[in-house]
């Protein structure tokens, strides 16, 4: 199995930490955000990596390179200008082409002891065009899933806007976690250009009667490490990934 981290952010709520490193590089204990990320990957059975980079993205291939690539089979994705989740996807989108198998799209500055073992099932048994690990817990961006666990909308909170791309009598709100897992069919469905959200790809195709689906991880410990203040939590929590 293949997979994408997203990499390529410019960590602008971990300042002062991302002022002289990509947040990808920013510690939590003795161990990068990456670094991390790249072992919870390898545990689960992925060997082949692309990783976008951006932000002091030469930072990123030198860490790559001192560390033998962790065991791992690791491409670059460079992006001159941020090409956000859909545009990065896109770009690197050559990396999956000649697959039948899911992959996946895991942010890089997201810990968890989701069992992707069991998302890869449900993924598999639902065989729709993406699984999108989700949590029932606050945040201002909600997205929608009908009694059927399927994509049906989102709510943004702070702008107070309820978008239904597909009716639904039951609807769920439910937060995403940063973990999807996806079918190479979608990077061609993908009609973005430039930078754009995978989000607003998957809401355009779910209304067009694709099926995204939404895998419940309310069960497992999962944090944001996006803010100083979440990843001094996490040091004190996850001493060791898990």
């Amino acid at each position: 199995m293949k997979a994408m981290v997203l990499a390529a952010g410019l960590g602008t709520r971990l300042r002062p930490l991302t002022d002289d490193r990509p947040k990808a590089l920013v510690h939590v204990g003795n161990r990068t955000l990456l670094e991390i990320t790249l072992t919870r990957l390898k545990e689960f059975g992925v060997r082949d990596i692309i990783v976008n980079v951006h932000h002091f993205a030469d930072m990123i291939v030198e860490y790559l390179r001192e560390n033998d690539d962790f065991g791992l089979h690791i491409e670059i994705s460079r992006e001159e200008i941020l090409l956000d989740t859909g545009g990065g996807l896109k770009k690197a989108g050559w990396f999956f082409a000649d697959d039948s198998e899911p992959f996946l799209l895991h942010n890089v500055d997201v810990i968890s002891t989701i069992d992707l073992n069991a998302m890869l099932r449900f993924h598999n048994d639902h065989q729709g065009l993406a699984t999108l690990a989700v949590k029932h817990r606050p945040t201002s961006r909600y997205l929608l899933f009908d009694e059927n666990q399927e994509l049906c909308g989102r709510h943004l909170v702070k702008a107070q806007k309820l978008e239904v791309v597909r009716p639904s009598q039951q609807i769920a709100e439910l937060a995403f976690s940063g973990i999807h897992i996806i079918s190479p069919r979608l990077i061609p469905l993908q009609t973005g250009e430039g930078a754009f959200s995978i989000i607003d790809s998957y809401l355009d195709l779910a209304g067009l009667g694709e099926k995204i689906f939404g895998f419940r991880a309310d069960s497992y410990d999962w944090r944001d490490l996006g803010t100083v203040e979440s990843l001094k939590k996490a040091a004190a929590e996850f001493e060791t990934e898990r």
